[in-house]
């Protein structure tokens, strides 16, 4: 496993610890098995963003203070340049940018995200609200059994506790907005 996803884990645990509560309660309120949890808590395998999301809300934290060990502060306005937004590395099949990480207290989760033309991602889901908005390329949007095809412009806005996944198709390249709301 990659340094910062031991990292994360590390942060993890200390918080578990920090709040006392035991990995089996942790566990169970994530919704993993004890195995499973203890395995993304010793940094054996990195953790499913809906996890991290369930985590965070568990220990009363900012999901950027999970991946990155620093809490956001600002509660006005969060400016970025094009290209300095966190980088966060979830899967292999999709490159994230939080676009608000330094904004406190957050509702959303605004993220840029580029597909990976040649990448078949697993489904994933997550409680909340989802927004899709495509920006270049040509993506699939899987949602339980149905796809929709988005173009630049297009939008999608769904139930994320359906299983769900993108794909970017034509073997090319594609990129969107998603907005989440947790």
């Amino acid at each position: 496993m990659n340094e910062k996803v031991r990292d994360i884990a590390a942060r993890i645990k200390g918080l578990r610890l920090l709040l006392g509560i035991s990995e089996e309660e942790a566990a169970c309120k994530v919704g993993l098995s004890v195995a499973e949890y203890q395995k993304y808590e010793n940094g054996d395998d990195d953790f499913p963003i809906s996890i991290l999301y369930e985590i965070s809300e568990l220990f009363g934290v900012n999901l950027t203070e999970i991946l990155t060990g620093v809490s956001p502060k600002l509660h006005d306005v969060c400016y970025l340049k094009k290209g300095t937004g966190l980088k966060v590395e979830r899967y292999d099949q999709y490159d994230f940018q939080d676009l608000a990480y330094k904004y406190a207290n957050r509702k959303i989760e605004p993220l840029l995200v580029n597909l990976d033309g040649s990448q078949n991602p697993e489904l994933v889901s997550h409680k909340g609200q989802e927004f899709n908005y495509c920006l270049e390329g040509k993506m699939k949007v899987v949602i339980g059994k149905e796809e929709y095809i988005l173009e630049p412009g297009d939008s999608l806005y769904f139930n994320p506790i359906i299983p769900h996944k993108m794909l970017a198709m034509d073997q090319k390249p594609a990129k969107f907005i998603t907005i989440i709301m947790v």
